[in-house]
């Protein structure tokens, strides 16, 4: 009975490991965190739609000066 039992826990706190690792990575990863702004950020109010050239058209009415390019 008393195996049973240590099993039982040494296998639930196998299990919490491998959650709280997931969950950390799951963190990283996640685009939320990526570096740097996007085109048409903050007051330009997003992108409305690719330029005929790849540039970023804001919904502003702005063109981007991002370096990036559109592939909408």
């Amino acid at each position: 009975m008393m195996k049973s039992i240590n099993l039982i826990i040494c296998n639930l706190s196998k299990f919490m490991k491998f959650i709280s690792i997931f969950l950390l990575a799951s963190l990283a990863i996640n685009p939320a965190f990526a570096k740097g702004n996007k085109p048409c950020s903050g007051k330009k109010g997003g992108i409305k739609h690719c330029t005929s050239g790849k540039k970023f058209m804001c919904n502003d009415g702005s063109i981007s000066s991002s370096k990036k390019v559109c592939n909408r």
